[in-house]
């Protein structure tokens, strides 16, 4: 051989050496590369399902306190609906005469100077205290500012539910 073929088979050597060299190392990275793609894959399916199960807690908490703030709702709404309607009973009551509002007089007061009788009728909440009777129009007014008042209440106390169920 001469030393051209031999330099020309030794260079032929190197080239198929560093080609299967190459070929060996794309082998290489390419199953590195596929490891990690599917170690990605897993993560990315690991966050997937995490992001999700939060998800649905995160719903399964806002319906569950919708759902109590509902409840709430109606019960506020019903307390509501019956101070309404003893309010208009009282009231049809006080305009038929059914019931008189009276108020305590203080026994002790000189400066009064009324005399208004010391027994009570067959109804009546204190025995043996003098009382005066209102008038049907002031006890209608009477009746309407408790009315505002029990509103008032019940509103407020609808209020503050929703902001201790609400509120962290």
């Amino acid at each position: 051989m001469t030393p051209g073929q031999i330099l020309f088979a030794m260079l032929l050597a190197m080239v198929t050496s560093a080609g299967g060299t190459w070929q060996v190392q794309d082998w290489r990275m390419g199953e590195k590369l596929a490891e990690q793609a599917g170690l990605h894959k897993d993560d990315l399916a690991a966050i997937t399902n995490a992001a999700a199960a939060q998800a649905r807690a995160e719903q399964d908490k806002r319906l569950a306190l919708e759902q109590q703030l509902a409840g709430q709702d109606q019960k506020h709404t019903k307390e509501l609906s019956d101070a309404q309607r003893n309010q208009a009973v009282l009231r049809d009551r006080l305009a038929t005469s059914d019931v008189r509002l009276s108020v305590l007089l203080d026994a002790a007061d000189s400066a009064g100077g009324c005399n208004v009788p010391a027994a009570t009728g067959t109804v009546g909440v204190v025995h043996a205290a003098r009382r005066a009777q209102l008038d049907p129009a002031h006890a209608q007014r009477i009746i309407a500012i408790t009315d505002a008042g029990d509103q008032g209440l019940i509103a407020l106390r609808a209020c503050q539910a929703y902001v201790r169920a609400v509120a962290p």
